[in-house]
């Protein structure tokens, strides 16, 4: 059976994800990034994967983030206690990281404690980590380096970017399972989630590359830029720091010959590869749909 692959990281990808769903149903195969997970409270918490099956299951909470109507009161609870609550994990979302450290202490994988949770949720696709072992952000920003979370949210995402590391990346491998998925895939889609911040690790990830230009499948590429701006996070910054522009040349340019087509919402901007102008907002679940199929249709067409 083929699939179709999406790479995902952030609110971008994660959406995107959803309305491939809504095309692709149980072929769909989600691989997350993973180089912004975090150990807090005893948990080990996925925010990328976690997000893209949060999304999948229809149970991500209005706010963009975290399960649908969730509450707060372990956090309330340590903030009593003095302690510097500075992520905001709600919980149940607290819950299903306690859960994932308590899998990987006996043994699992990250793959299998991600297939645990979407099978308790209902997912019908999957969502695999692009490895199962550690690899960890780092952003140097106003003279420091800073673990990605904490630069996000205790630095506020403020750039200028000076600095991006993945530390544990070279000796990262890959699941054979996410391997698989692009081998056999009819389609693979880059979500319009952060290049160099959300997509990069999964790129960097030894031998996956590799795996991508092997592939049959066509790769295409959605521009995080709509309407001329990034929808949400500090993607300027981060483009900016790596030589590319905010649009979708500068998208097009940093992902390289890893790509045969984009698909954007600009009329015109030197573009040296296949390119599908659409709308690319995705407001509501009618658009994350129309999208997907648009992008998934652009890319068969490529093939």
């Amino acid at each position: 059976m083929s699939t179709v692959v999406v790479l995902a990281g952030g609110s971008g990808g994660a959406k995107l994800a959803r309305g491939m769903l809504d095309v692709a149903g149980s072929d769909l195969v989600v691989v997350a990034n993973t180089a912004d997970d975090v150990e807090l409270y005893g948990a080990h918490v996925s925010p990328d994967p976690d997000l893209c099956v949060f999304w999948l299951a229809d149970r991500i909470d209005a706010r963009g983030w975290g399960l649908d109507g969730d509450t707060f009161h372990v956090m309330d609870a340590l903030r009593e206690l003095g302690v510097d609550v500075w992520f905001n994990l709600g919980d149940r979302d607290l819950a299903i990281g306690l859960e994932r450290s308590r899998r990987l202490a006996d043994g699992e994988r990250l793959t299998e404690a991600l297939a645990a949770l979407t099978t308790a949720l209902g997912v019908r696709a999957r969502v695999l980590p692009m490895t199962d072992d550690v690899v960890r952000t780092r952003v140097h920003a106003g003279g420091r380096w800073w673990p990605f979370q904490e630069f996000m949210i205790c630095h506020r995402g403020q750039g200028p970017v000076e600095g991006v590391a993945f530390d544990g990346i070279d000796g990262a491998v890959a699941p054979s399972e996410a391997l698989d998925a692009v081998a056999r895939a009819r389609a693979i889609v880059i979500g319009p989630s952060n290049p160099v911040v959300s997509v990069r690790p999964i790129l960097d990830v030894p031998g996956f590359t590799e795996a991508l230009c092997a592939s049959p499948a066509p790769v295409v590429a959605v521009s995080p830029v709509v309407g001329g701006k990034v929808v949400k996070g500090p993607t300027e910054a981060f483009m900016a720091w790596a030589g590319f522009g905010l649009d979708a040349a500068g998208t097009a340019g940093y992902y390289g010959d890893v790509l045969d087509g984009i698909v954007t919402d600009e009329t015109a901007g030197g573009l040296a590869l296949p390119a599908l102008r659409t709308d690319t907002l995705m407001s509501d679940a009618p658009a994350r749909a129309r999208v997907a199929r648009e992008t998934l249709d652009f890319a068969l067409a490529l093939t």
